[in-house]
């Protein structure tokens, strides 16, 4: 990693507001994922009706999950895009639900869709979640802006639909960077700044740019914004071992612990409470007992 010695920055990054609050990320955060839809990777994700979701969220937040991930669109490689009229039609009532049964829980969406983010917005989402970077719905990044919405910006190489088809890079970490500093730039020089990122992670990937992403995920402090991995039960560990998704915790808890080590500010996950014990191991190696 010649081209990547010299990226590494210890720098500071800010808290961002969000919710109404300002946000520290000197401790790392976890964020539950809930998925209304049918066609997500990871079954026990899946909810399919108000009270299933209340129910998964309820068991996130006891749990320690400070964010809810609600996604009504699978993402999975294969997959086509979504409507943003059938996605909103199965988020609306389950955003609207956990809103009110949990004021005090920050509710990212996640969605590519500008028309998506102006209504989840305005039923009480606190930030939006994007696996595009504005890629696939060209009013997504000004509606963000214009909206003052808190953003994750996430990398991916083409579209869901065939972004595992044959993922190239020379240097992917170089690319990866280089690609979400443009966008954060972009951002930023229209006076939006609550921005975290994401590297996007098994989004047009191989099995060893995944790997070699996790390994210079410092790398990713010289953007000066909060950094936020989704490793849950991905093909990083199920392809690696040999395992499906419902046998991948323990490859993902190593994941989440190397993420931790790496500089990773928010752990986007399946399961909350080994992820909490995981953020307490590492903090407990770096000296900061809880």
């Amino acid at each position: 990693m010649n081209q990547t010695a010299n990226l590494h920055a210890a720098v500071e990054f800010p808290s961002l507001q969000i919710g109404g609050r300002l946000i520290s990320f000197e401790k790392p955060h976890l964020m539950g994922i809930i998925n209304v839809n049918d066609n997500s990777f990871f079954d026990a994700s899946r909810v399919s009706a108000v009270d299933e979701a209340l129910n998964l969220a309820g068991k996130h937040v006891a749990e320690g999950a400070f964010f809810l991930d609600l996604g009504a669109a699978s993402s999975k490689p294969g997959s086509a895009l979504s409507n943003p009229d059938a996605e909103w039609l199965r988020l609306e009532p389950v955003l609207k639900a956990i809103r009110g049964a949990f004021p005090n829980t920050l509710i990212s969406v996640d969605t590519y869709h500008s028309a998506v983010v102006e209504k989840a917005m305005d039923c009480g989402a606190d930030m939006i979640n994007d696996i595009s970077a504005g890629s696939i719905d060209s009013r997504l990044l000004d509606t963000v802006i214009r909206l003052k919405a808190p953003y994750i910006l996430m990398h991916m190489q083409g579209k869901p639909e065939n972004m595992q088809a044959n993922p190239s890079y020379e240097d992917v970490t170089v690319e990866v960077l280089h690609e979400l500093a443009q966008k954060l730039a972009f951002l930023r020089s229209h006076g939006h700044g609550n921005v975290l990122v994401d590297v996007g992670f098994g989004f047009g990937k191989s099995l060893e740019h995944n790997y070699n992403l996790l390994k210079n995920l410092s790398v990713f402090k010289s953007l000066r914004a909060p950094l936020l991995v989704g490793l849950s039960r991905k093909s990083m560990v199920t392809r690696l071992l040999q395992v499906s998704a419902a046998e991948a915790l323990n490859g993902t808890t190593a994941l989440h612990v190397l993420a931790l080590l790496n500089g990773a500010h928010i752990l986007r996950v399946h399961d909350v409470a080994p992820a909490v014990e995981a953020v307490r191991i590492v903090r407990a190696y770096q000296g900061a007992l809880d």
